[in-house]
């Protein structure tokens, strides 16, 4: 092995060293002027287009389900939110869901890998938000949209795009703080 071959290996570990050094200072600096969170997890899909998707209704219940095309062209933004009747983050969002529904904002329901009778109950026991509400049995939208786990909302406004999103339940601190002036903005 040649003195330069060595050189470089020797190096190698210091390089990644000096980079994640540098990585763990600007993710520091992140934090303390905070531009840096680090519950979240970026959204390759904000500012985009919704992605292509058909979802069927719930099975019998009222609402009818969605498609792209129904997120495109729309009088006023809209929340799509991606939940189930199994998950406990759900309940803690559900009240701020109803209050933003009193308030009239659309919100398009996704439920995510849960059987149609429990959804049915799970709305029934604590009010219905949607004004549509889908199944996604497989989860197979769910990936295209980039969800990781539930509940996640997003915002898309009157053109179709996704201007927002948030992984984990609305609490009445992010409906105040980051949701209710997007919903002001994009109006």
């Amino acid at each position: 092995m040649s003195k330069l071959s060595r050189r470089v290996l020797l190096g190698a570990p210091l390089g990644l060293a000096a980079a994640g050094g540098v990585g763990f200072w600007y993710m520091l600096s992140g934090l303390q002027d905070g531009s840096y969170d680090p519950r979240s997890v970026p959204s390759a899909l904000l500012n985009r287009p919704v992605p292509e998707f058909t979802l069927n209704p719930v099975a019998e219940q009222p609402l009818p389900g969605f498609a792209r095309a129904d997120l495109l062209n729309l009088p006023r933004p809209v929340l799509v939110n991606f939940w189930a009747s199994w998950c406990v983050p759900c309940i803690i969002e559900h009240p701020q869901l109803m209050a933003l529904h009193r308030e009239g904002v659309p919100i398009f329901g996704v439920n995510y890998k849960d059987r149609a009778p429990d959804a049915r109950a799970f709305v029934e026991r604590r009010g219905n938000p949607y004004t549509r509400l889908a199944a996604d049995e497989p989860g197979r939208v769910a990936i295209e949209w980039g969800v990781y786990g539930v509940p996640e909302t997003y915002l898309v406004d009157r053109q179709g795009l996704i201007r927002w999103r948030w992984p984990g339940p609305v609490t009445p601190e992010v409906l105040e703080q980051d949701l209710k002036p997007l919903l002001r903005r994009y109006a």
